[in-house]
């Protein structure tokens, strides 16, 4: 019998208890309309895979009208045929429905073994869930991604790109695990990203005695030893939150960072002020963190509003967490070490990433250059003013 809609309004529960009804079409092997104890019909696609039978919904007899589903039970059968188990796309299809689920996915299976995960989830929450949180991954468009780059960097261009380039590892990934189609082109695809200056911020020789005046009368005494720690080594914030007593060696004078953001254990050298201050910290036998958080057993988290104390008191308000790090380098710098050296005190994993620092050296290389002058000038037979050369070469250009 064709399933039509004179049909399917005849058919009744015929079944025994709560036992599956069905009613075949004639014409589309597999098409067939279910109908259950309460009255209620649902058009079905049946189909193997594997060798097992599976009966696939297609849709609620009034939603779908007989023809509608008849052209969607031939797709279906059609995806069977391919070796495309309806089921399982459908199941792909709605893990990828939203932008939420798709977060969701990332933070799960990704973003949980990434050292940057909570930073992928504070952009997460407070620029993508709130702006496309409700709707398909697959509609999201280039435009849409673009608009939003747009508006994050119209007021920070830095947090504009990186969350571009989140949305860029999000989508890639989307399409491995299925949550978009197979060749979905990524939304966030060639757009240009903002130009970003270099932060050019240290603590210089005139601010540093307001600076440790400040940290010393900081009442948080984690915080106080964390900033000082920060000023003798250029740790990174987190990974020095993170040290432990056990990495502590006593005997070489070293700190070991087993997570680093290179990606390698650091073996961070310990001058004799830095080891001083590790021995003038208590220990907390429960708390095997160098710097005890507030919570039994954790290490220190919220520095944030300990540092802006300090630095409002010590009046540099301008200057960042972050650039505690950036003195070190930049101090190191200025007293004439190298820039493969100063990578290695700062565990970086580009040479570009040091090259920041070169410019700090130029005292050095001016004073270079002026020995370098006054001996060539001394060999030369000519005085050591720079005047007398200039004489000279006037006088040699009018010969």
């Amino acid at each position: 019998m064709k399933l039509t809609k004179r049909t399917v309004d005849a058919l009744t529960y015929e079944g025994a208890g709560n036992a599956a009804c069905y009613l075949w079409d004639d014409e589309l092997p597999g098409f067939g309309c279910r109908v259950y104890p309460t009255g209620r019909k649902a058009f079905v696609a049946a189909y193997r895979v594997g060798g097992r039978r599976r009966f696939f919904t297609l849709g609620a007899y009034g939603r779908l009208t007989c023809d509608e589903a008849r052209r969607t039970a031939k797709a279906t059968l059609g995806d069977a045929t391919r070796g495309i188990d309806p089921a399982t796309k459908r199941e792909q299809e709605r893990q990828g429905e939203t932008i939420r689920d798709l977060c969701t996915a990332y933070l799960e299976r990704h973003a949980a073994t990434k050292r940057s995960g909570a930073e992928d989830q504070r952009r997460i929450d407070r620029h993508i869930l709130p702006a496309w949180g409700g709707r398909k991954a697959r509609d999201i468009t280039r435009a849409d991604v673009a608009a939003l780059h747009s508006r994050i960097g119209r007021a920070a261009p830095y947090e504009a790109n990186r969350t571009l380039a989140l949305l860029s590892k999000m989508f890639a990934l989307a399409e491995v695990w299925g949550f978009t189609p197979d060749g979905h082109p990524s939304p966030a695809r060639a757009i240009d990203r903002f130009r970003e200056e270099k932060r050019d911020r240290w603590v210089t020789p005139e601010e540093l005695p307001r600076l440790a005046d400040a940290i010393n009368r900081e009442p948080n005494q984690s915080a106080r030893h964390a900033l000082w720690l920060y000023l003798l080594t250029g740790a990174r914030k987190t990974e020095l939150l993170q040290a432990r007593w056990e990495d502590v060696d006593w005997r070489r004078g070293e700190l070991r960072l087993p997570e680093t953001k290179a990606g390698r254990v650091h073996y961070l050298p310990l001058s004799g002020p830095a080891l001083a201050l590790l021995r003038q910290i208590p220990r907390d036998a429960d708390n095997p963190f160098i710097l005890p958080g507030a919570k039994p057993g954790a290490h220190l988290v919220n520095i944030s509003k300990p540092w802006l104390r300090v630095r409002s008191a010590a009046g540099v308000a301008d200057v960042r967490l972050h650039d505690l790090r950036r003195t070190v380098g930049s101090w190191l710098a200025q007293a004439g070490n190298s820039l493969h050296l100063i990578g290695r005190v700062l565990n970086h994993s580009n040479t570009s990433t040091t090259a920041v620092y070169a410019r700090f050296g130029q005292d050095q290389v001016r004073e270079a250059l002026e020995q370098h002058a006054q001996r060539l000038l001394g060999v030369a037979g000519m005085g050591p003013k720079s005047a007398e050369v200039v004489d000279i070469t006037h006088r040699k250009a009018k010969d």
